[in-house]
C-alpha cells in the first residue's frame, strides 16, 4: 500500500479530475443526453461537488508543479471535498428510500429549455423517486460509493508515508 500511495502521490490531483470528470461526463452525456433522464435538484446538487473536485484539482496540478511540497496538502483537501459529495450523494439515498423527508425546490438543469408552454403538463423529476438502477443501488448510490473510494483513496494518499528507497 505504501508503495502504492507513493507512486500515485504526484499524479492524485490528475486521478481525481479525470474520475469526477468522468463522473460529470456520464452524468451529463450518457443519462441525460443518450436516455433522456432529467436530473432532479439533489442530482444537480451532487454534480457542483463534482464540478468543485475538477476545480480543486485543476488547482492543484498547477499548485503541485510549482511546489511539490503541496501533493499531501493537495490530496488533504481533495479528499475533504469528496466526503462532502459522498454526504450529499448519501441524503439523496436516504431520500430516495424514503428515510427522510425532503422538500426539493424546482429547479432546471443547464442547457434545458426555459420556454413556457400553458397547455404542456409541468414534470420536474422528483427527488424521492429512483429513475434508475442496477443491481438495486441508484445512481445517487455509485456516486456515494465511489465519492468514498476516492476519498479513502485521498486520505490514504495524503497520510502515507514516503515509499523508503
Amino acid at each position: 500500500m505504501l508503495t502504492l500511495a507513493s507512486r500515485i502521490r504526484p499524479l492524485w490531483p490528475l486521478l481525481t479530475l479525470l474520475a469526477s470528470a468522468a463522473m460529470l461526463a456520464a452524468a451529463h452525456l450518457y443519462f441525460q443526453r443518450f436516455l433522456g433522464l432529467q436530473p432532479c435538484p439533489l442530482c444537480l446538487d451532487q454534480r457542483n461537488w463534482h464540478w468543485g473536485v475538477v476545480a480543486l484539482s485543476a488547482v492543484s496540478l498547477i499548485a503541485v508543479r510549482i511546489k511539490p511540497g503541496l501533493v499531501r496538502w493537495a490530496a488533504a483537501l481533495i479528499g475533504l471535498v469528496l466526503l462532502g459529495s459522498l454526504g450529499q450523494a448519501a441524503y439523496h439515498v436516504a431520500v430516495e428510500h424514503h428515510w427522510v423527508t425532503a422538500q426539493c425546490d424546482v429547479r432546471t438543469a443547464a442547457g434545458q429549455s426555459l420556454t413556457f408552454d400553458v397547455n404542456a403538463p409541468l414534470q420536474v423529476p422528483q427527488c424521492d423517486q429512483i429513475a434508475w438502477q442496477m443491481f438495486g443501488i441508484s445512481m445517487a448510490g455509485y456516486n456515494a460509493l465511489i465519492s468514498l473510494a476516492l476519498a479513502l483513496a485521498a486520505f490514504a494518499v495524503a497520510l502515507l508515508p514516503e515509499r523508503k528507497a
